[in-house]
């Protein structure tokens, strides 16, 4: 089957018009117009990440992080960076960026880590377009601040959490309502107060930002931007959906390669 059949079904869900203008989106690398036999669904397009699919013969992978994300000044092989790119044009590899449209797509990113979190009576952050936004924010089970941090380190499977607050009183403040933006939101960190949340939920917190959040009386969870990997899981099993509804002779694989730099001891 072609590849351009299924990226047709992927934009029906999930539109690259729905990106954040600036975006990168859509097709990187390759071409659409081939045959292919096997797709592969991953978070980022890494050394791993190529190794794995040149070794499983995959013909298109479909990437949440664009992996051209800055100019490129050339291609000369002896720089690591390029040699991904190297790698991925000589063995014939299309790759497909997917970035800004599933978060903000309904039933995308967010909307899924709601449902994890059990966030409810949902809205978005911020309007993108027509009836669209990015981030998402809603209600939860009132709890405690702390008891609310725990789940959220149990659900993504964290060995660590950064929390924002400055006294231990702030453990014990009742939350109700919570807003979440997948990867680097802190920008929308003004929409979640606009919005009544209690806490925001993003990654990449920069010191400065966390000190504000604070002095504007919000309280903060950074789960790293990791967590975005819950995009293999999801959009694999709808490719294995689509599928199954449209005969397709295709086979779906879930990168299981790590690129998640960071750990704590």
């Amino acid at each position: 089957m072609q590849a351009s059949e299924v990226i047709k079904r992927y934009e029906i869900f999930c539109p690259q018009e729905f990106s954040m203008e600036g975006d990168s989106r859509g097709l990187q690398i390759g071409t659409l117009d081939k045959d292919i036999q096997k797709v592969m669904v991953a978070l980022d397009i890494r050394e791993e990440t190529v190794a794995e699919a040149i070794e499983n013969d995959v013909d298109l992978i479909i990437v949440k992080h664009a992996p051209i994300f800055r100019p490129i000044k050339d291609l000369v092989a002896d720089r690591p960076q390029n040699q991904i790119y190297i790698d991925l044009i000589k063995h014939d590899i299309a790759v497909y960026v997917s970035h800004t449209n599933i978060d903000i797509v309904e039933n995308g990113l967010n909307d899924w880590f709601c449902q994890m979190l059990g966030i409810e009576n949902t809205t978005y952050l911020q309007e993108t377009g027509p009836e669209r936004g990015i981030g998402r924010i809603g209600n939860i089970q009132s709890q405690t601040f702390e008891e609310f941090a725990k789940v959220v380190k149990e659900v993504f499977a964290l060995d660590s959490l950064r929390m924002v607050y400055y006294q231990d009183s702030d453990l014990r403040k009742q939350i109700s309502r919570v807003a979440i933006c997948g990867g680097s939101g802190q920008s929308f960190y003004p929409d979640a107060l606009a919005k009544g949340a209690d806490v925001y939920i993003t990654g990449d917190i920069y010191y400065h930002t966390a000190q504000d959040m604070l002095s504007d009386g919000l309280l903060a969870l950074d789960p790293g931007h990791y967590i975005e990997v819950l995009f293999i899981e999801k959009i694999a099993t709808l490719l294995n959906e689509w599928k199954k509804e449209n005969a397709w002779s295709l086979e779906v694989i879930a990168s299981q390669a790590s690129t998640n730099p960071f750990h704590h001891i």
